[in-house]
């Protein structure tokens, strides 16, 4: 697949892309999961901590771009390691894509299913999801830009109105003693965290359909930056709410935060459907991007035209979405998809990176 000028994105388009692939479960579930990891009030440092490392693997990945800047990883990967290792990565990483998909959607059914639809079959909710994506990604990553500059700006004027209206029921003694039990718990975390950042990839594809590349880094620093500052104000609001020990007790505790307080007299008397409004937003931008990305790698992997393929991998993320029986075995395969990508986004680029610049320096004495 070419990339034409009309395909071209700005600068703060590609980390406004960024940022809403990153923001995506983390909202309603990494005060749980960084909880049930670092077992103190000090989750917030782990988020802190996980964001560096976030901004040290996309400082990597936009150095390897730049290698290729009018490549996705997708063709110099086989460029780089040869066809055949190269395809067996780029068929990875598809699938890798495809399960972050199937991961989104699921989620969203079995929240709207919770929260908001509870006598609609989780089968309805995921195809309006679905058939939305589609009707969007036909038209290429540029429907996708203009979509989320204008969903971010929503999500983050109703985040913040939602987030400080529970500063009623906030205590800062829950936050202490900071550091009460060392470093070790807060270093332990840090990779439960690390997860809540996994979206950076995204760059790894999207330098070739920017306007100027050679801005690559500032877009990814920018985009990591409102995602680090999301984690931390949610973590710190819902920790100081309901105290370790009650977030760790609950699936979705950033909801729980917004029902258990109320303000008599204004219009919405609660406020979880508006944190669900946006996070529903959020999920659609990191499932539409990622399907963007597997349907993309197809496409220069076969060497075929995009569209058919946006067709023929739509029942694939369906039956993906679908394979879990409950919200365990729904936690378990985000467990499986964020360690998977530990290497297959975090390991192998910076070994691709070693790669190049040997193979450059290799050249150039030549």
């Amino acid at each position: 697949m070419m990339v034409g000028q009309q395909d071209k994105i700005t600068v703060s388009q590609t980390s406004i892309v960024i940022t809403n692939f990153l923001l995506g479960t983390g909202i309603l579930t990494l005060p749980r999961t960084s909880g049930e990891a670092v077992k103190a009030p000090d989750v917030w440092l782990s988020v802190a901590f996980g964001g560096l490392v976030a901004i040290l693997a996309g400082f990597i990945m936009v150095k390897l771009s730049m290698e290729y800047p009018d490549k996705t990883l997708y063709q110099y990967s086989r460029d780089l390691i040869g066809k055949w290792p190269g395809g067996l990565f780029t068929l990875l990483l598809i699938c890798y894509f495809l399960a972050t998909s199937g991961f989104q959607v699921r989620s969203v059914t079995e929240v709207m299913g919770f929260y908001l639809l509870e006598e609609t079959p989780i089968w309805a909710t995921a195809m309006v999801f679905l058939w939305s994506g589609i009707y969007l990604l036909t038209g290429g990553i540029n429907p996708l830009a203009r979509l989320y500059e204008i969903i971010f700006p929503i999500t983050v004027l109703i985040f913040l109105i939602v987030i400080f209206m529970s500063a009623s029921i906030f205590d800062i003694d829950n936050l202490r003693p900071v550091l009460g039990k060392g470093i070790k718990p807060v270093l332990e975390g840090v990779k439960t965290t690390s997860f809540a950042y996994t979206g950076i990839e995204i760059i790894l594809i999207i330098v070739p359909f920017m306007r100027k590349p050679e801005q690559a880094l500032k877009a990814t620093l920018m985009g990591i930056s409102f995602p680090i500052v999301f984690y931390m104000i949610t973590v710190i609001m819902v920790i100081g709410a309901l105290a370790i020990e009650g977030v760790t007790s609950r699936t979705w505790p950033t909801i729980d935060l917004m029902r258990s307080f109320e303000i008599p007299g204004l219009i919405f008397e609660r406020f979880e459907s508006l944190l669900l409004v946006i996070w529903i937003m959020q999920m659609f931008s990191s499932f539409t991007i990622s399907y963007f990305a597997a349907a993309l790698g197809l496409s220069q992997l076969l060497k075929k035209r995009m569209e058919p393929i946006l067709f023929s991998l739509l029942p694939v993320i369906y039956l993906i979405a679908m394979a879990p029986k409950n919200i365990n075995q729904l936690f378990q395969m985000g467990d499986l998809i964020g360690n998977s990508a530990i290497y297959l986004v975090g390991l192998i680029p910076l070994m691709l990176l070693v790669i190049s610049k040997v193979r450059r320096k290799k050249f150039e004495k030549n």
